[in-house]
């Protein structure tokens, strides 16, 4: 690789090549013709040369002098942000490194004329001449474009196949496109724009029809030819060509057998795998890209410095692979490498920023956003996300600004105008919410969400037949549960409204919230209030990371699959930690069910509840034995297993692997983080008492129980959440909550004086029918309407005999 000085010498020459008046800028023209000399074998429309300047402008203003055009540090800027390889052009151009002298006296105005002229698709004979002399060149650049001749006359038939098929499957209409965005490709830049920002239309070709099939046939036909070059180093030329220029018509399955043939020919070559892993990726094959880009990174890593200009790159699209299989916190890994390698990558910056919002780490993506933005100011994602990460940390004022800005520059910026339409529901700005909505509908009308929450907003701002009609076009879109209830719950709300009773939410008075000491239990088997409303928390947290449906047997399986290598604390106490992004692999084991999204929400919901608190010092490393043993009361599987697992996981601790009991110090710290991870509310004063205790005596697995069981200093909630898992499916009849007006479903908590029912979540809450103000409640808990039926049968066979009894 070319260090920066020479970099900057061949910079310098090729803007003097292009600067024609000697003005220090390049203007639009001279612009136009760097473009077109330094990508040869394209032919570009003056549509797509003006497109491709009016990137360059805008997106370098800082580097535009209004009178000449873009300055020798706006060139030399456009290289280190990667749109162009310097040693490629340099060598595309013909052009050779030389003393200053050499310089002023070899290049004047009229030889730059003539090798401007020359660069250009015109003199067949100059272009000849001109390849002949890149040969040699380009195959000392770690670019490395086309070296053998023979590998031309291939390129020149195969471009002549394609444009054939293309007349073709345009006549007949069968070729298509749709909204796509390229994936990134710097090693082979064909324009002086960003790369990776780069938007076109995909092309989807017929792959079923004869043509194609004759196409494929002559593809096959010029393969042969490559294949039976007379070396290897042809061969490979070859294939690689082949796979390139597929790649650029969009033809990527075929592109990646070629890319795949070229890695067979030279495994070790870090080109064939980068870019076979760039087609699996437009492909939808995620996780075949991934081990491409990983083959890569090993070549690279063998390779010295020849390979170190692609390294960013590679990093950045592994880590896009990587969220494309879910992996979130390993793909974080992979955006801050690129970053540390290459301090201008601008989208390194912002999807590291993004990544780390999606894991709920808002300090730190707010920062990584920030950065991302000074380096590229017009990045309209970058504001979208960063003002996301505000919003999440309650920053609204300036979350709003910052969606303005997003729209601003990209007026039809989706997740921009529907996460502002959130932001504004959450503040309570209903007219304005709906009026984003209503936005993402112009752009995308057929967004059922957008509509839903289109008809939620109005209804808050009070107007119910807009809010029903929106929900109707909501309904034609998709049936989807979620609206089934919402039209339910609307229909429930209007009826009582018309009733006088009050509207659907406290503004009306429809409820009043009771303090704890008014409610009052009937029998032991009624819940307490405060712990259903941490059992509710903790079963809400079993959905969101489907641990629900992960047996703990499975938990056991991958323990004692998994080996960690023993590392030391500052105190010398030998611990299995291991890194997050290793630790989302085992996950990624445990839940292997889950689809790649929702996998990506169950590792936020692991990061921000579990990991938090087990990574407190932030080093980036959990202590894995500590992990497994919180994940295991609330997996799947019978009480008794889950107990086990934890008492095992536990065990399998460095400091206890060797005895059949754990240390007493390790039972109370886990018990205690225990309650810092799902009773936060008791838990977290606890946490600050832990501390590493000289205390060696252990305890046996009816110990544990003993300390784990007990309802005030151990998981005794555990019971209560067994008994929400328990009843989940469980329906009351007819009975409706009195507060929130939808089915009882779980427990049922009937008031015994005034006759109400409350739902799980409303007597967790405190919440009561404003119309039932009494000086306390007394609740008595139902599991099913069965117990309800033997309650009313014993009851009324009591008042039986006290009637007969009565003289």
């Amino acid at each position: 690789m070319a260090s920066r000085g020479s970099r900057a010498e061949k910079v310098k020459r090729i803007f003097d090549q292009f600067d024609l008046n000697r003005d220090g800028g390049l203007n639009r023209e001279e612009m136009a013709s760097l473009v077109v000399a330094v990508n040869p074998r394209v032919k570009f429309s003056d549509e797509q040369i003006n497109a491709i300047l009016d990137e360059v402008f805008k997106t370098y203003g800082d580097f535009i002098d209004s009178h000449k055009g873009l300055t020798h540090a706006g060139l030399l800027r456009t290289y280190d942000d990667g749109a162009g390889d310097v040693d490629r052009d340099f060598d595309a151009l013909g052009l050779q490194l030389t003393t200053p002298q050499q310089h002023s006296a070899t290049i004047g105005p009229s030889s730059m004329a003539s090798e401007a002229s020359s660069s250009s698709i015109v003199d067949e004979k100059l272009m000849e001449s001109q390849k002949k002399q890149r040969v040699a060149a380009w195959a000392a650049s770690p670019n490395h474009g086309i070296v053998f001749d023979d590998t031309w006359k291939i390129v020149d038939d195969l471009e002549l196949l394609i444009k054939q098929l293309k007349i073709k499957q345009a006549k007949d209409g069968r070729l298509k496109g749709e909204n796509f965005e390229v994936y990134s490709d710097p090693g082979w830049s064909r324009e002086l724009g960003p790369s990776s920002e780069i938007s076109e239309k995909r092309v989807l070709w017929e792959e079923s029809g004869q043509d194609y099939s004759a196409f494929v046939k002559e593809l096959g036909v010029l393969r042969g030819r490559a294949d039976a070059a007379r070396s290897r180093e042809e061969a490979f030329d070859g294939h690689m060509a082949i796979g390139r220029v597929l790649y650029e018509d969009q033809l990527f399955k075929e592109g990646l057998v070629s890319f795949k043939r070229a890695c067979e020919l030279q495994p070790t070559d870090i080109r064939p795998h980068f870019r076979a892993g760039n087609c699996l990726y437009v492909l939808g094959r995620f996780g075949e890209a991934k081990e491409e880009f990983r083959l890569a990174l090993e070549a690279a890593e063998s390779g010295g410095t020849q390979w170190a200009y692609l390294l960013p790159q590679i990093h950045v699209n592994l880590g896009i692979s990587l969220e494309g299989e879910g992996m979130v916190l390993s793909a974080c890994e992979h955006y801050r490498e690129a970053a540390i390698l290459c301090a201008t990558h601008f989208r390194a910056l912002k999807l590291l920023g993004s990544g780390l919002f999606g894991v709920g780490e808002y300090r730190a993506a707010e920062k990584a956003l920030e950065e991302a933005i000074f380096l590229k100011s017009d990045y309209a994602d970058a504001h979208c996300d960063l003002a996301s990460a505000l919003h999440a940390m309650g920053e609204d004022e300036r979350a709003i600004q910052e969606f303005q800005k997003a729209i601003d520059l990209k007026p039809g910026h989706v997740d921009a105008l529907y996460n502002l339409g959130g932001l504004y529901m959450d503040m309570g700005r209903y007219q304005r919410a709906s009026e984003m909505y209503t936005r993402v509908l112009t752009v995308w009308p057929n967004n059922w969400r957008a509509q839903l929450n289109k008809a939620v907003a109005l209804l808050g701002a009070g107007e119910a037949e807009e809010a029903r009609k929106a929900l109707k076009e909501a309904f034609k879109m998709t049936n989807r549960v979620e609206l089934h209830d919402a039209i339910a719950h609307m229909k429930q709300l209007q009826r009582k409204g018309s009733n006088g009773s009050g509207g659907g939410d406290n503004k009306q008075g429809s409820f009043l919230v009771v303090e704890v000491s008014k409610f009052k239990r009937v029998g032991q088997r009624t819940t307490h209030r405060q712990v259903l409303a941490s059992a509710l928390e903790i079963r809400a947290f079993q959905r969101l990371t489907r641990l629900s449906r992960c047996n703990v047997d499975v938990l056991r399986k991958v323990m004692s699959e998994t080996d960690v290598p023993l590392s030391y604390s500052g105190s010398g106490v030998p611990e299995k930690s291991i890194r997050k992004s290793s630790l989302e692999e085992i996950l990624r084991r445990l839940l292997h069910f889950l689809k790649p999204e929702t996998f990506q929400g169950a590792v936020r919901a692991f990061n921000e509840r579990i990991l938090s608190v087990l990574d407190a010092t932030s080093s980036g490393r959990v202590d894995i034995g500590m992990f497994y043993a919180v994940l295991a009361p609330i997996c799947a599987g019978s009480p008794e297993k889950r107990k086990r697992a934890a008492f095992d996981a536990l065990m399998s601790r460095p400091v206890n692997e060797a005895n059949a009991q754990v240390r007493r110090v390790d039972a109370l710290a886990y018990i205690k983080f225990l309650r810092a991870v799902y009773i936060p509310s008791q838990g977290i004063s606890e946490m600050l008492e832990i501390r590493e205790e000289n205390d060696a005596s252990t305890i046996s697995f009816p110990e544990f129980l003993a300390m784990f069981e007990d309802p005030d200093w151990g998981f005794g909630i555990m019971s209560t959440l067994l008994k929400l898992e328990n009843g989940d499916r469980t329906r009351h009849g007819n009975h409706t909550c009195a507060v929130c007006r939808y089915p009882v479903i779980g427990s049922r908590f009937k008031e015994l004086k005034a006759h109400f029912s409350l739902c799980n979540q409303c007597y967790s809450e405190g919440k009561v029918p404003s119309a039932h103000k009494l000086e306390e409640y007394r609740f008595k808990e139902y599991a099913s309407e069965a117990e309800a039926m033997k309650d009313k049968c014993r009851l009324f066979s009591l008042h039986s005999k006290a009637s007969e009894s009565d003289p």
